[in-house]
This record gives C-alpha cells, structure tokens and sequence, in this order.
C-alpha cells in the first residue's frame, strides 16, 4: 500500500470519527449496538469477538464459538490504544505507517497495544470520548470496516 492510499485511510478514519457519534450512550444501548454488530460479523468470513466499554467497564462482550483467549488479547489491546490515542486503532495504524515511526517510538508498546484496525472511539457529542468498541477475528480493515457499518446503521448514516 503506498502513501497516497494510507492518506486517504486517514482522511476516511478522521471523518468517521467525527460523524460516528452519539448524543447520549446507555448500557442498554451497548447491548443493541453489540447485538447488530454480532448479526453483522455472522455474514463474514470468521467469528468475531465483540466488545464495548464505557468508562474502562465492559458493557458488552461476546466471543462466538470459534473464538479464543487471542481474541481476548486483541480486544484488550485495541481498546487500549483507542483510550491513548482517543482515534480509531486504525487511525493510529495510518499515523505509523506514515511518519514511519513505530508504536514504541510512542510510547506504546506492540505487546500491549494494537496498530491496527478493530477499535474505535466511543464518543458523546458535547462530552467526548466516554468508551471503546472493538472487535478482532477478521483481517485489520475488515474488523474497522465492520464497526463502521454498524455505526452507520446504527445511527441511521
């Protein structure tokens, strides 16, 4: 993938994250968003695990048979870039690749954070960002693109 493709990544993550937002989110909305993203991911081609966060709680979690303690590390470590950096994983994947930096040049370590697509931020209009939603079992940009299309349908965009 060459420079002018990760650019339009980034111009793409950095719209999403500023039009992909609620204006209020409750746990019981947690259960409805991670319920049409599972309904989702049953079209693809692998299981996906699932999981939302509100303020470090997890709100919403499912791991499909097929599914495993990798999965597990994934999400943590999305959800983990996606608190630091308050942008997608894959936002912070564009951000890399780009300045040709490393995630430990940030300060962020490979073992404990994700330089990829899966996570995205949680954000409330007029509060900010209050969680995290991520999924992992897909390859990178399918696991974003499948977060994006449920926000999308989600909030009707």
């Amino acid at each position: 993938m060459d420079k002018q493709e990760i650019r339009e990544i980034e111009q793409r993550c950095i719209e999403e994250e500023k039009t992909l937002r609620f204006d209020s989110f409750s746990q019981t909305e947690a259960l409805k968003l991670g319920s049409l993203i599972y309904e989702k991911s049953k079209k693809l081609s692998g299981p996906v695990a699932i999981e939302i966060r509100i303020n470090r709680l997890t709100v919403f979690c499912f791991y499909p048979d097929g599914t495993n303690e990798n999965n597990t590390l994934w999400l943590k470590a999305k959800a983990k870039t996606v608190d630091m950096t308050q942008t997608s994983s894959l936002h912070f994947w564009t951000d890399v690749q780009l300045s040709g930096s490393s995630p430990e040049s940030k300060r962020m370590p490979e073992n404990e954070y994700a330089c990829c697509g899966g996570g995205f931020p949680l954000t409330v209009n007029n509060i900010g960002v209050v969680g995290t939603i991520c999924v992992s079992g897909l390859p990178h940009m399918e696991d974003h693109k499948l977060i994006i299309d449920s926000l999308k349908e989600y909030l009707g965009k």
